[in-house]
């Protein structure tokens, strides 16, 4: 059985924690930040973790599954 190969996007976007949930930075804080607000640009900032819904085609994309 071959290795399973990672997705180079997948490797630099997304982490693993030590409980096995995976952290994701949040979209839409790269560019056009003069007409967010202060308070959207803040809660941007903050990573939050993957929905359960696609943590699946997360770790497949990682090469854990």
């Amino acid at each position: 059985m071959p290795k399973i190969k990672t997705k180079g996007s997948a490797k630099k976007r997304f982490k693993l924690t030590g409980t096995g949930k995976i952290k994701r930075k949040h979209a839409y804080k790269s560019h056009i930040l003069t007409k967010k607000s202060k308070k959207r640009k803040l809660r941007l900032t903050h990573a939050t973790l993957v929905s359960d819904a696609d943590k699946k085609n997360v770790l497949k994309m990682l090469g854990m599954k």
